[in-house]
C-alpha cells in the first residue's frame, strides 16, 4: 500500500497546502489546546459585531477503533466513529450530527496496491451518494469523483484528474465543477535543507474564458519558524510567518493586503495559537 496511489482528494493537495493552508484572516483569533488525555479544546473569536464562537472536541481510541465527540457554541453536538480494518485494507467512518437528524452518512475507503476508492452514502430516505476512486501508483495517478443526490435525481458533481509525483516536484491537472473549470497545479523543492518550495495554480473557467492563478512560496528560516508567502490576480497579497515557540506549539501570525479593494479595508490579519500538553 505503501506504493499505491493516494485518494483522489489528494490529487493537488502538496500545491494547494502551501497556497492555502494556515492562513488565517478576518480578524479572526484561534486557540487550540490539544491533551493527551484525548480532550482538546478549540476556540475561534470572530470579529467586531459578531459573537465569540467556539467547540471542545474530545476523541477516544481503542484497538481499531477510533470516537471523536464535537459540541459547539449552539449546542450541536458532531460524532464520528471510525473503524480501520473492518475488512482487509479498509476504513469505515459512521458519523452523524444533533439535532440534524439527516445528517447521518457512512463513508468507507479501500486502499490496494493500485487502486484507491472512497464512497460515501447518507443514512436518510432521499441520500447523498458519493464515490471516488484513483488508480495507479505512488508516482502516476488518474482518478474520477462523483456525486448524486437521490432526492432530485441529479448530479452534484462529477470532476476528474491527473497527478506526477516525485519527491522534489508535483504536478496536477483537474477538470472540475461538471467539466466548467480546469485546474493545473505545480510544486517545487527548490532546496530541500532549508525547505524553500514554490507553488503555482492556474485556473480557467469555459463559460467566462477566465483565467486566474495563484503563485506562492515557503522558506523555513531555521528548524523553528517557517516564513509563507502568496500572490493572486486579483491584486491579493498575503504572508505568514509561523513559529514553533516549543514542541508541537504554534504561533502563527497571517496577512492580507487586497490592492484592488475600495469600499473594504485593504488589510486583514489573523493569529492562531496552538499549545501542546
Amino acid at each position: 500500500m505503501g506504493n499505491g496511489p493516494a485518494p483522489f482528494s489528494d490529487i493537488g493537495k502538496r500545491a494547494k497546502d502551501l497556497l492555502t493552508k494556515d492562513y488565517n484572516f478576518d480578524n479572526k483569533f484561534t486557540l487550540s489546546v490539544p491533551s493527551s488525555t484525548g480532550l482538546g479544546l478549540t476556540a475561534t473569536g470572530l470579529k467586531r459585531d459578531q459573537i465569540f464562537v467556539g467547540d471542545i472536541s474530545t476523541q477516544y481510541k481503542s484497538g481499531n477503533a477510533t470516537v471523536d465527540l464535537k459540541v459547539d457554541t449552539y449546542s450541536n453536538v458532531s460524532t464520528k466513529v471510525t473503524v480501520n480494518d473492518m475488512l482487509p485494507l479498509t476504513k469505515t467512518a459512521f458519523s452523524f450530527s444533533i439535532p440534524d437528524d439527516k445528517s447521518s452518512k457512512l463513508d468507507v475507503q479501500y486502499l490496494h496496491h493500485h487502486a484507491a476508492i472512497s464512497s460515501s452514502i447518507g443514512l436518510n430516505p432521499a441520500p447523498l451518494l458519493e464515490l471516488s476512486a484513483a488508480l495507479g501508483t505512488k508516482d502516476l495517478t488518474f482518478g474520477g469523483e462523483v456525486g448524486f443526490d437521490t432526492a432530485s435525481s441529479s448530479f452534484t458533481k462529477y470532476n476528474t484528474g491527473i497527478s506526477f509525483n516525485k519527491t522534489d516536484f508535483s504536478v496536477a491537472l483537474m477538470l472540475a465543477d461538471k467539466g466548467q473549470t480546469l485546474k493545473a497545479s505545480y510544486i517545487h523543492t527548490v532546496n530541500p535543507l532549508n525547505g524553500t518550495e514554490v507553488a503555482a495554480e492556474m485556473t480557467h473557467r469555459f463559460s467566462t474564458y477566465r483565467n486566474s492563478y495563484t503563485i506562492g512560496s515557503s522558506h523555513a528560516v531555521d528548524p523553528y519558524t517557517k516564513l509563507k508567502a502568496r500572490f493572486s490576480d486579483d491584486g491579493k497579497v498575503a504572508m505568514l510567518c509561523q513559529r514553533e515557540w516549543r514542541t508541537k506549539s504554534f504561533l502563527t501570525f497571517s496577512a492580507e493586503y487586497d490592492s484592488k479593494a475600495n469600499n473594504a479595508a485593504p488589510a486583514k490579519l489573523g493569529l492562531a495559537l496552538a499549545l501542546a500538553p
